[in-house]
């Protein structure tokens, strides 16, 4: 049987899947069917819309143009020809935490019905979808008719046979021609499990996978040429199994890779007894510019008691402070070896213009406190089925508070994002090891393979997806100005 798999890209709170990464849903049923001796084909969101909203044609953007991002992840496959030889079609979609993507968006069942519905194949949808998928925040999850598909499946399952389909699964990035950060999962769930807005404890118990498989798959798509990992698709990276030795065992076994990040923490973990030995080995063992991003949420007590949020204000300054004592030194890309990154909801139960009171802050404390934040994820809620927040007030505290959003949301930028950012890259920084990613009219954006890198702007068109070297000139609110060296 020929299975083709269609990725429209993901992104959780456990897990990203929106390129430059390389989610972990395509790459496991990609391994499964193959180790079950099917032909498999891998196509992108991109692919499809290439073939159906472009006629198989990609226009180079003119000089006042943007880089098309609709259209910028293709594979080394057709799409016309694929989808018009093919058995059965997987469709992996959903996002639960919306975010801006430099050179990619993701599908939504809204777009993909219309281009699949003349395909007389049967079809699958799975991903995060089955939970419901929302692109912006401040809004229910999204509800469409899924009518069209023949079966709507939780693959999750696979959780427990995913070893069986991992070497496997390697084979996926000949099919994709431009370079991947492979996301590797490390565990499922969350060992708390409250926050009231979260899907994570509604999909998956807690479970770990242990550290030999881990470094197993690092070690299969090494091989295969991959150079580029983080280690995301978890709750709390400090919560892995062994994670120290992971960390050590990976840098040996592949001595030339170029990025190796890690994603989620829990604050607590951090201040815990033997989290500062973690944090160390982070530091000894990950390449610079890595980010453990802190869910703190919101620095107000009352939101946090309300929302069963798994972070106190006082927990989380501690975390800071340590993640710092050893993280923020500069290292050989420019960026600092480990620093801390906190994420901020609007719109979750019992949410007062005092919340953002208090948000600011705890985070001018930071920064009267020399402390370093390499970014701060900013996101109104999405409120998604079945969760704690959509039992208890669903959208109430939004739509309540919807007016002042933009207005706190600025705030942070101008008065917390743009100072923290100028101690962070000072004027003459150098950073290495950035990639020109797309085009902006005559403006270049770039950026390094990393975890939440910073979007670099560069004047002038400079030919896309080269390794550069830049030199810091200026400063914008969440992003740099620069200049080749």
């Amino acid at each position: 049987m020929h299975y083709t798999i269609l990725d429209c890209y993901t992104d959780e709170a456990s897990g990203l899947g929106v390129p430059p990464y390389l989610g972990t849903y395509p790459r496991y049923l990609f391994g499964k069917f193959r180790k079950e001796g099917h032909e498999v084909t891998y196509l992108t969101i991109d692919d499809l819309r290439l073939w159906k909203k472009y006629g198989g044609l990609k226009k180079e953007p003119s000089v006042k143009e943007k880089t098309n991002i609709l259209v910028y992840n293709l594979t080394v496959n057709n799409a016309e020809d694929v989808l018009n030889n093919i058995d059965k079609l997987v469709v992996i979609l959903g996002v639960h935490v919306p975010g801006k993507y430099l050179t990619a968006l993701p599908g939504t069942l809204k777009e993909v019905i219309p281009l699949l519905k003349d395909l007389k194949v049967p079809k699958i949808l799975t991903g995060p979808a089955i939970f419901g998928t929302q692109l912006e925040g401040g809004k229910f999850s999204e509800k469409e008719d899924t009518s069209l598909f023949d079966e709507v499946i939780n693959y999750d399952a696979l959780f427990k046979e995913i070893e069986n389909y991992i070497s496997d699964s390697t084979n996926i990035i000949n099919q994709i021609p431009d370079k991947r950060v492979i996301e590797i999962e490390t565990g499922r769930g969350c060992a708390v499990g409250k926050c009231s807005f979260c899907t994570e404890p509604l999909k998956n118990k807690f479970v770990n996978r242990s550290k030999e498989d881990v470094v197993n798959e690092v070690k299969f798509f090494y091989e295969k040429g991959a150079r580029y990992f983080r280690l995301g698709k978890q709750a709390d990276f400090y919560a892995s199994d062994k994670p120290i030795e992971m960390l050590k065992e990976i840098r040996e076994s592949c001595p030339e890779i170029e990025m190796l990040h890690i994603d989620n923490v829990n604050p607590n973990s951090v201040v815990k007894a033997g989290g500062e030995e973690i944090t160390k080995a982070i530091v000894e063992y990950c390449t610079s510019g890595n980010i453990a991003a802190f869910g703190v949420e919101s620095f107000d007590p009352v939101v946090v008691k309300a929302n069963l949020l798994n972070t106190s204000p006082l927990i989380a300054m501690k975390a800071i402070r340590i993640v710092n004592k050893y993280g923020a030194v500069r290292g050989e890309n420019g960026m600092h070896k480990f620093l801390p990154g906190i994420n901020i909801i609007f719109g979750l139960l019992e949410e007062t213009k005092s919340t953002h009171e208090k948000d600011m802050q705890a985070l001018k404390d930071i920064i009267n406190e020399g402390l370093l934040l390499r970014r701060i994820n900013i996101r109104q809620v999405a409120v998604l089925p079945d969760t704690y927040l959509e039992k208890h007030g669903g959208n109430k505290y939004l739509r309540k508070n919807k007016q002042y959003y933009w207005k706190w949301r600025n705030d942070i930028r101008q008065n917390i994002d743009y100072p923290m950012l100028q101690k962070i890259l000072p004027l003459g920084t150098i950073v290495k090891d950035v990639f020109t990613e797309m085009y902006d009219g005559k403006t270049t954006f770039c950026r390094q393979m990393a975890t939440y890198p910073l979007v670099i702007g560069v004047k002038g068109r400079i030919p896309l997806k080269q390794k550069i070297n830049i030199r810091i000139i200026g400063h914008m609110l969440r992003s740099i100005v620069g200049e080749v060296v």
